[in-house]
């Protein structure tokens, strides 16, 4: 059973995710529920965000789906005073537009990438976290196992690592060797959530200069770049973009579209088990 630790509690230990692809236990309800309440061929998925001034998408937990709350209703948190962590946006040279497939090498020729990715916010409550997910051929992980995330930073065949303290540029990195990849892996997706964005009322229209960009280990040479221009209020989990295998050829996919799910939703999603 993988343990989905709250973020002040650190990343797992070896001990706590050993013998995880052999046991292939499912992820309980209450292990998934803790998420939201820690402190700290070409194809994307069809459920989008849209332009929408208020929130209005209903999110898909263990529970029968309830309305995605209002920012602009009810009672929030009031956030205590904070330090500014706004980041400058680094020097993207090779922008894409959204949507838009860019071929970055042939397979067996491509063998390491290096994804960071930055954001600012307009709330100091929004806490964003990125993950991974590893997907096989049918759209979903192999196993449950197959996300990377700040609790689980390493992929089981050692191919994704994210460093969850980036750099003085990017706050977040992510590191792909695809000369360890499982050949199963037809394609990894990159995601930024909002932490307890439901019980706070957070979404993405109070977050701006999200960008990620591809970058060549060798030389920390860019390769392309996507900066986020659609910034949804009925979505709290943002696909920032993917990298996918098509026709022997590796591909970057600009996705930029989002969903009303919190990490244990899109778990759910990219086919996590849950009881």
């Amino acid at each position: 059973m993988i343990n989905i630790p709250m973020k002040s509690s650190g990343p797992l230990s070896s001990a706590n995710i050993s013998d995880i692809n052999r046991s292939r236990s499912v992820l309980s309800r209450q292990d998934l529920s803790s998420i939201n309440n820690h402190t700290g061929s070409d194809r994307t998925p069809d459920t989008q965000g849209q332009p929408h001034p208020q929130a209005s998408h209903k999110p898909r937990h263990f529970a029968p789906s309830q309305p995605l709350p209002d920012p602009q209703q009810g009672t929030r948190r009031i956030p205590a005073p904070a330090a500014s962590d706004t980041r400058r946006i680094p020097s993207l040279r090779n922008l894409i537009q959204k949507g838009q497939k860019m071929s970055i090498g042939m397979k067996g020729q491509l063998q390491q990438i290096r994804l960071a990715m930055g954001w600012n916010t307009l709330d100091p409550q929004c806490d964003i976290d990125l993950s991974a997910y590893l997907l096989d051929s049918s759209g979903k992980v192999p196993a449950d196992d197959w996300f990377v995330f700040y609790g689980q930073t390493r992929s089981p065949d050692g191919s994704v690592l994210l460093d969850i303290n980036g750099s003085a540029e990017d706050r977040e990195i992510v590191s792909v060797d695809l000369t360890k990849l499982h050949p199963s892996i037809r394609r990894i997706v990159f995601v930024l959530t909002i932490n307890e964005a439901f019980t706070y009322r957070l979404n993405f229209s109070m977050v701006k200069d999200a960008y990620i960009r591809l970058l060549n280990p060798a030389d920390n040479r860019e390769i392309l770049s996507f900066l986020l221009t659609d910034y949804y209020a009925n979505v709290t989990s943002m696909m920032l973009g993917e990298i996918y295998l098509h026709n022997d050829n590796w591909k970057f996919n600009a996705i930029g579209n989002g969903v009303a799910k919190d990490l244990a939703g899109l778990c759910e999603l990219y086919g996590v088990q849950t009881n």
